[in-house]
């Protein structure tokens, strides 16, 4: 197995692994999560530029990689759902949207047709992710008594319930909009992939 491979794998078993770090009660596990969550980000990027740089991609890679990168996502979001700080009916949009087509792209892939993307969607991405540290270090920081201390008024500011569903708000529409111009503008391979 090629090492682009093996680090989509380790982007898979991360995610659970985040979460549960997460989600427990004792600061510095919650702390930990952020390293885990910075690697498992960052083992995306680097399977990427190792595939292309030295080609290995493989239909298993070209397959496994955008889905691994979307349930890494997708914990995080679950995990924000579990302690309070998205609407849940949010999340659950942008889930049901990265999936749905991320499974196109994968079968439009499997059948020879290219499912074309945009730098739109890229930009959805990369503002996902840059949400996602945002509230992961924010979130724990918070909760981590000795910068509590220093910086409380900050992470108060920070973490308000309206400015958070406020980008969450956006984020959701940005991806609901990617999605139709994703369908729109592949409407033809659409139609190869249902006919």
């Amino acid at each position: 197995m090629t090492l682009p491979n093996q680090l989509t794998i380790l982007r898979i078993v991360l995610s659970p692994v985040f979460l549960f770090l997460f989600l427990s009660h004792d600061p510095l596990m919650k702390q930990i999560s952020v390293g885990v969550f910075i690697i498992a980000s960052l083992s995306d990027w680097y399977d990427g530029w190792l595939a292309r740089k030295f080609n290995y991609i493989t239909e298993w890679g070209k397959f496994m990689d955008p889905l691994a990168d979307k349930i890494l996502v997708s914990t995080a979001f679950i995990g924000f759902v579990l302690v309070g700080l998205v609407e849940w009916w949010m999340v659950a949009i942008i889930i049901i949207r990265d999936f749905t087509i991320t499974f196109l792209r994968i079968i439009a892939d499997r059948k020879g047709d290219v499912f074309t993307t945009s730098y739109y969607a890229k930009w959805k991405t990369i503002l996902q992710m840059i949400f996602l540290y945002y509230l992961l270090i924010i979130y724990v920081g918070s909760i981590t008594p000795s910068l509590m201390k220093e910086f409380g008024d900050v992470f108060q500011i920070l973490l308000h319930q309206d400015l958070i569903y406020f980008i969450m708000l956006i984020i959701t529409f940005i991806t609901v909009h990617t999605g139709y111009i994703y369908v729109r503008k592949n409407k033809e391979v659409l139609k190869k992939i249902f006919s």
